[in-house]
């Protein structure tokens, strides 16, 4: 009958007391040192100087050339989102509805900048209508504060402005009107009017009611995909003269 026996090994280099003992009394052979791999040295980048060009055949340098490139775009496209950043750090925000004056109308709306949406509402004290879309506004300018919001009363941004025309919202953005409504019926009317309603009918006219995160998102991917388009410009400008290139020795 098979005699099956269990041979239990400890961790490679681990020695029994009695493997041990046995080694000082000269009974056993000396412990075979444990393998330890070699400490990790970065690799030194040769330098690039004269006697690395000479040593490199076309293909190389024509290698080196572009990693060197592609290392000169990247680094110029961090230092604009660098500066993009804090453009937006010091970006203007504003957090409430302001209540202007006729004559303050061109500086702080039309002239509020190139990259501020605006949002100008035309009201009367007093008018129901107006009433439920100030407080709509009033919300959602503290949610969106890269968003100015700004209020005037009717007649006097636009003298003789009719009543029957209240409440009217206009949207101005790098010194001009894009949309306006009038009246509540576009923000679902009197019955029906939200601040999750009116920020839909902005944002469908342009980039108006976004959070900070969302902000700075749109901005990230709008970046990406221009520097997306610029690489496959490049790539593609590349391609085009290599094949000009085969045809005319061709």
């Amino acid at each position: 009958m098979t005699d099956y026996h269990t041979v239990y090994r400890g961790p490679e280099g681990e020695t029994t007391q009695w493997e041990d003992i046995q080694r000082r009394l000269g009974n056993l052979p000396p412990k075979a040192p444990v393998w330890k791999p070699d400490p990790y040295t970065p690799e030194v980048e040769a330098v690039r100087d004269t006697a690395w060009v000479e040593e490199r055949n076309e293909a190389e340098l024509q290698e080196a050339e572009e990693a060197f490139e592609d290392d000169r775009f990247l680094e110029k496209y961090r230092q604009q989102r660098i500066k993009e950043l804090q453009a937006a750090a010091a970006r203007p925000r504003f957090g409430s509805v302001e209540l202007i004056r006729g004559n303050e109308f061109v500086e702080k709306v039309t002239n509020a900048g190139s990259d501020v949406w605006v949002v100008v509402h035309l009201f009367k004290d007093g008018h129901t209508s107006c009433e439920l879309l100030q407080q709509c506004l009033d919300e959602l300018a503290a949610k969106y504060p890269s968003t100015k919001f700004v209020r005037i009363i009717s007649t006097d941004a636009i003298p003789k402005y009719p009543d029957a025309n209240l409440p009217t919202v206009l949207l101005y953005h790098d010194t001009r009107c894009l949309k306006h409504a009038v009246g509540l019926g576009q923000f679902g009317g009197s019955n029906r009017i939200t601040p999750e309603q009116v920020a839909l009918v902005l944002n469908s006219w342009g980039p108006v009611c976004l959070s900070p995160e969302e902000d700075e998102e749109q901005a990230q991917q709008a970046q990406i995909k221009a520097m997306v388009a610029r690489m496959v410009d490049k790539k593609a400008d590349g391609g085009d003269d290599e094949d000009e290139s085969s045809d005319f020795e061709d």
